[in-house]
């Protein structure tokens, strides 16, 4: 199977963050007098605790020019502050037996610590010193953008699959930032200056765009306490939105064909699709995600049952449906060709196993398999607290409320067969398709490029 990422039901999120404090037994939601809106979920099992800042910004904040900004800046914030050397706030970290690292996506920015629960007062300290301290130096950012150029070279350019889906996404999305991807284009990330950085940090890096998430061994009062003595230091600096960016309607299919250096050939086929953010009727997004799982959940779903047991016109076979972002996305199909099969051979049967949908209801059975599946995964995904922090934290930077992942298999069980089957005639559609092919080139001797050095943490 391409080393796409896969979304399935264990992965829903939600809406609107609330400006009162609201507490149940485990989950407390509050906001600074500064409007850094503050999340925790005490979790008492064990003696440590998750520690997020997420920061509302990502690739499709970006312009055109500068792809890639928000994550060559996540690199930029472990190379020191005013008041801590370059390396330094991982380097502490290691000494309190903890770990930490970073993420950037096409929604968020987001950092973490996990330590013992005695060190979260000097984690949010030293965090809180990179939201409003950070040194920018030119001795620093150079070396640190030939890394990120070396992370492009293996993570995409040297990885057909990641090339693949990197283009599908361009062209699928023509005028929503939706098609920028994370790491950036290569020659935006050869341009980038200091001064770029420098007003990208000054632009988003506030309290006011930020949610503090804590999970773990402590108390709302505990962590009130110490981030007012922290993260409520910090002044209120005003955020400008976003321009908005609405996907022009898609008018017909599109195609493209990606030759590489691989010896058998992939096919994407993408449909555009709303999110929870998007949806004018959340039920469609959770048919689509039911409707997922049934194609391509799992080993026991239809597409791998039809494609590659039954008729083994496949080697594998997938669907994905990204659901969780602030734009517009994409639900679909992947699947590689067995010797003998050709990618027009393999693209009529991923389509057939959607006019099956349309115009044949799921069983109940199956239906209540598939849920009683997302159920399971579920209360799974509580088990570990670096989990359940990057549940809410997804959650509410996107502009949906932490309760969602609360009522998200309650949501799921309301979807019925007529839901599905109404999902699948309205929005897989072919002339609001996207079909990506990767064929083989015929080359087989590249070399590949070496994995980047990310000064001890993985990335």
């Amino acid at each position: 199977m391409p080393n796409w990422k896969i979304w399935g039901l264990s992965l829903v999120m939600v809406f609107s963050h609330p400006l009162y404090a609201y507490e149940s037994p485990t989950l407390f939601e509050t906001q600074l007098d500064n409007g850094m809106q503050v999340i925790v979920k005490s979790d008492h099992r064990s003696p440590i605790v998750v520690h997020q800042v997420w920061y509302r910004v990502g690739a499709n904040y970006e312009p055109t020019h500068l792809t890639g900004i928000s994550h060559m800046l996540e690199h930029m914030m472990f190379k020191g502050t005013y008041n801590q050397a370059p390396g330094e706030f991982s380097r502490e970290v290691s000494r309190l037996g903890g770990r930490d690292n970073a993420f950037t996506s096409a929604n968020y920015t987001a950092y973490f610590q996990i330590v013992g629960r005695d060190h979260l007062s000097r984690m949010m300290a030293m965090e809180a010193d990179r939201m409003a301290n950070l040194k920018l130096t030119e001795e620093e950012f150079q070396p640190e953008r030939n890394v990120v150029i070396q992370e492009r070279l293996w993570a995409v350019d040297d990885r057909p699959n990641s090339r693949l889906f990197e283009q599908f996404k361009a062209t699928a999305f023509m005028s929503s930032p939706e098609r920028n991807p994370i790491i950036g284009w290569m020659d935006d990330i050869k341009n980038y200056t200091l001064e770029d950085l420098q007003a990208w940090y000054d632009r988003w890096y506030s309290p006011s765009n930020a949610t503090l998430v804590i999970v773990g061994d402590i108390t709302p009062d505990e962590v009130m306490t110490y981030a007012q003595q922290t993260y409520g230091q910090i002044p209120a600096r005003e955020i400008a939105p976003p321009r908005s960016a609405v996907e022009i309607p898609q008018q017909g299919q599109r195609r493209i064909i990606l030759k590489d250096a691989v010896p058998v050939p992939s096919l994407l086929i993408g449909f555009h699709a709303p999110t929870l953010v998007t949806a004018e009727d959340p039920t469609d997004v959770y048919a689509l995600a039911v409707l997922s799982s049934i194609l391509g959940g799992n080993d026991s779903s239809r597409l791998t049952q039809a494609l590659v047991r039954d008729t083994q016109l496949a080697s594998s076979a997938g669907s994905f449906y990204r659901f969780l972002g602030r734009l517009g996305t994409q639900f679909a199909l992947s699947a590689q060709p067995n010797p003998g099969v050709t990618v027009a051979e393999l693209e009529a049967a991923l389509l057939e196993q959607i006019s099956r949908l349309q115009t044949e209801p799921v069983t109940q059975s199956e239906l209540n398999r598939v849920l009683a599946q997302a159920e399971a995964a579920h209360v799974f995904s509580q088990d570990s607290i670096q989990s359940q922090a990057n549940m809410l934290g997804m959650l509410v930077s996107v502009g949906l409320p932490a309760s969602t992942f609360d009522d998200y298999v309650s949501n799921l069980r309301q979807v019925t067969p007529e839901d599905i089957q109404r999902v699948a005639n309205q929005y897989l559609q072919l002339d609001q398709s996207t079909v990506a092919i990767l064929e083989p080139s015929g080359e087989t001797n590249r070399r590949p490029a070496a994995r980047p050095d990310f000064g001890g943490r993985s990335h």
